[in-house]
């Protein structure tokens, strides 16, 4: 089938490797006819996990790596000196255009100078950011960047909520996706100095519906569909909004136990409040896609299950059909190109 969606999925990293990438991308195989994964991995167990389910062989491929790459390593190092392992063998697939998509639960270091150095940035992009779905009250948002530039400039946040606002119009179908700055008040002119040195470029730019600031306490509430800042802020708002998401589960199930009474309602409102907390669990939204590059990489927590591997798989069907890479390219590069014409 050539309208196969190819995706690469790098079976040896993260924290379950490879037990349950191999069980995420056999449950994306089995959910969509759309999809051919190409397993990278050490072969001998990647053929042994593959044993446990039955699969069409058509859509399943297995390439040898004899190397991993692990967490703690320099990844610069890593992706230089390992070039048999499976994140760099994974990445030139999608480089040589053998495959549409990398997914990862590896080193994030690893996965990032890896887009960058063998996937290449679409010529214009300055920095490719980080982009994970959060969960919100009216839907989800795009939190954009949270892990890949820590000391980004005006201009690279800029381009960020071009790429966000591409991203969540044509993947999610979110219409003219407002995007907000992540900022300390709503006022123009509170913030540090690159808030403050970016909002007016914001305020100015016609490729986007920006709507001001956005406060933490916002976030949740989903008073924005973009939500723009540098990798620190964005990779501290990520993992505060899981880890509060974690604690207030634990103590709505411990509050629930505590009497007989407390443990007849919870078997009455167990359905309803099942669906709300499922709307709100990070896994449901896949990974955070490495925008700005010249094929689509996406990275997936370390500690990521099955299901979050398999979400992770399945949202490049949206982003290949989309063509969401062609739509940056036409965006940034005409930009660049009327820049050196002027």
């Amino acid at each position: 089938m050539d309208e196969w969606i190819k995706v690469a999925v790098d079976a040896m990293g993260g924290d379950n490797a490879p037990g349950e990438i191999i069980k995420g991308a056999a449950l994306a195989v089995q959910e969509s006819k759309k999809i051919k994964v190409f397993l990278v991995g050490k072969e001998d167990a990647v053929r042994a996990e593959l044993t446990k389910y039955t699969l069409p062989k058509e859509q399943v491929e297995i390439v040898n790596a004899s190397e991993v790459i692990e967490t703690a390593e320099p990844p610069v190092a890593a992706i230089r000196s390992k070039k048999d392992s499976s994140i760099v063998k994974g990445m030139k697939l999608v480089k040589e255009g053998e495959c549409d998509a990398f997914v990862s639960a590896g080193s994030t270091g690893a996965v990032l100078v890896g887009g960058q150095v063998l996937v290449g940035r679409i010529k214009g992009v300055e920095r490719p950011p980080l982009a994970p779905v959060i969960p919100t009250a009216k839907g989800a948002a795009l939190l954009i960047d949270c892990g890949a530039n820590v000391d980004a400039r005006a201009s690279h946040l800029v381009q960020f909520a071009k790429m966000g606002s591409i991203y969540m119009e044509h993947v999610l179908g979110v219409k003219n996706p407002r995007v907000g700055i992540v900022n300390i008040g709503a006022e123009e002119e509170k913030g540090n100095a690159l808030v403050k040195e970016t909002f007016p470029l914001l305020k100015e730019c016609k490729d986007i519906n920006f709507i001001g600031s956005v406060e933490a306490r916002d976030i949740p509430s989903g008073e924005a569909d973009v939500v723009v800042c540098e990798a620190f802020v964005g990779n501290v708002i990520l993992k505060m909004y899981e880890g509060v998401g974690g604690t207030l589960l634990h103590k709505v199930k411990e509050g629930m136990m505590t009497s007989l009474r407390s443990k007849i309602g919870a078997l009455l409102v167990k359905p309803a409040l099942k669906e709300t907390l499922k709307a709100f669990d990070l896994e449901q939204y896949g990974g955070a896609p490495l925008l700005g590059l010249n094929g689509l990489v996406v990275k997936t927590h370390g500690s990521s299950s099955a299901v979050e591997v398999k979400n992770s798989i399945l949202q490049c069907i949206a982003f290949q059909e989309q063509k969401i890479n062609e739509k940056i390219k036409d965006q940034i590069t005409r930009k660049e190109d009327a820049k050196e014409e002027a």
